[in-house]
C-alpha cells in the first residue's frame, strides 16, 4: 500500500511540475496546423495563376498543344487533392506532393519549351506571369520550409520527457515533414 502511495505521489508531483506538456502540445499542434494552411495558400497561388499563363501562351504563339494539356490537365490533379492539417499522415503527404510535382513538372516544361517562340518571350504579359510564377514558387518553398519547423519543434517537444508521457494520452500523435520528390535527388542537365 505505502508503495503505491508513493508512486501516486511521485506521478502527482512529476505532473505538476510539467503541467503535464498539455497546453504547449496544442500550442505546437495549432501552429504546425496553421503553417499547413499557408503551404496549401501557396500552392493555390500557383493553380489560380495558371489559367493565365496558358491563356498568355495560347494568345501570343501557335504554342505545342500537348504541353498546354498537360499543363492544364497536372492542375486539375493538383488541385482535387486536398488534404487538411488532419490528414498530415506520410502517405497523405506523398500523394498530395506527387500531385503537386507533376504540376511543377508541366510548368517547367511549359517554360522550357517557350524558349522556342520569340514573340511569346517578348510579351510583357508573359515575362510577367513567368515572374508570378517564380514568385510563387520561392513562396511555396519558403511555406514548405516553415512548416517542416514547425513539425520538427512539435515533434520534439511531444516526444521529449515528461510529455512523451502524456502525448499519446491526450491524442498527440507524431507529424510528417514535408520531403522532396524523389525524383528532385537528381540534378537537372541543362544543355545550351
Amino acid at each position: 500500500m505505502n508503495r503505491i502511495l508513493l508512486y501516486l505521489a511521485g506521478f502527482v508531483v512529476l505532473l505538476s511540475q510539467s503541467s503535464c506538456g498539455y497546453n504547449g502540445m496544442v500550442q505546437r499542434d495549432q501552429a504546425v496546423k496553421g503553417q499547413w494552411a499557408n503551404v496549401q495558400s501557396a500552392y493555390q497561388r500557383r493553380a489560380d495563376l495558371i489559367p493565365n499563363l496558358v491563356n498568355t501562351v495560347k494568345g501570343n504563339a501557335k504554342f505545342e498543344q500537348g504541353t498546354l494539356t498537360s499543363v492544364i490537365e497536372a492542375r486539375a490533379k493538383a488541385s482535387s487533392v486536398q488534404l487538411n492539417a488532419d490528414q498530415l499522415t506520410p502517405e497523405n503527404i506523398q500523394r498530395f506532393q506527387a500531385a503537386q510535382s507533376q504540376l511543377s513538372q508541366g510548368l517547367g516544361r511549359l517554360l522550357a519549351v517557350s524558349e522556342n517562340y520569340p514573340e511569346l518571350k517578348a510579351s510583357a504579359a508573359f515575362q510577367e506571369l513567368q515572374s508570378q510564377i517564380e514568385g510563387t514558387e520561392n513562396r511555396i518553398n519558403v511555406e514548405r520550409n516553415k512548416f517542416n519547423a514547425l513539425t520538427t519543434d512539435y515533434n520534439t517537444f511531444t516526444r521529449s520527457f515528461p510529455n512523451n508521457l502524456f502525448a499519446g494520452v491526450f491524442g498527440f500523435q507524431p507529424k510528417t515533414a514535408f520531403e522532396a520528390d524523389a525524383a528532385s535527388q537528381r540534378a537537372p542537365t541543362v544543355q545550351f
